[in-house]
C-alpha cells in the first residue's frame, strides 16, 4: 500500500500592506514565512485587542512591565509555550529559550519549531522589550 504525503500550502497576506513591485498587489507571505509571521502577530497581540475574538493572542506585554529577571522570563515561557498552542496548530514547539537583557532592558527569545508537514526545523531570535 502506497502512502501518501499531503504537502500543504500555506499563505497569508503581508499585513505591513507592501505592494508587489510588478504585481503592483499586496504581498503574501507563503509557507513558512506565514507561520513564522503568524506566530509573531500571536505574540505581539494582546487579550481583547481583536473584535469578536477577546481571548485571541497573549500577555506578553503586560509581563514586560514586571522586574527583569529568570521568574518574569519563567513567566514568559510558559505565555509563549501556552499561546502557540492554544492559537498556531500547525507548530509544535521543539526549544525556547528567554534571557533577560539587562544592557538593552530586554528578553532575548530563542524559539525553535516545527511546522506540521516541514521537514526542517524553523529557527526565530528577536528581541522583546518595553514601548513606554
Amino acid at each position: 500500500m502506497a502512502s501518501s504525503i499531503i504537502n500543504r500550502q500555506y499563505s497569508d497576506l503581508d499585513l505591513n500592506f507592501n505592494i508587489h513591485p510588478v504585481k503592483k498587489d499586496i504581498n503574501i507571505w507563503t509557507n513558512e514565512q506565514a507561520v513564522i509571521h503568524s506566530v509573531r502577530n500571536l505574540l505581539v497581540t494582546n487579550h481583547y485587542e481583536r473584535p469578536f475574538q477577546p481571548d485571541l493572542g497573549s500577555n506578553i506585554r503586560r509581563l514586560l512591565f514586571e522586574p527583569l529577571d529568570n521568574i518574569t522570563a519563567s513567566n514568559l515561557d510558559r505565555e509563549i509555550r501556552q499561546t502557540i498552542k492554544n492559537f498556531e496548530p500547525r507548530v509544535k514547539v521543539l526549544a525556547l529559550d528567554i534571557t533577560p537583557n539587562e544592557e538593552q532592558n530586554a528578553f532575548g527569545v530563542y524559539l525553535q519549531f516545527d511546522i506540521i508537514n516541514r521537514t526542517e526545523p524553523i529557527t526565530i531570535r528577536f528581541l522583546l522589550q518595553r514601548i513606554r
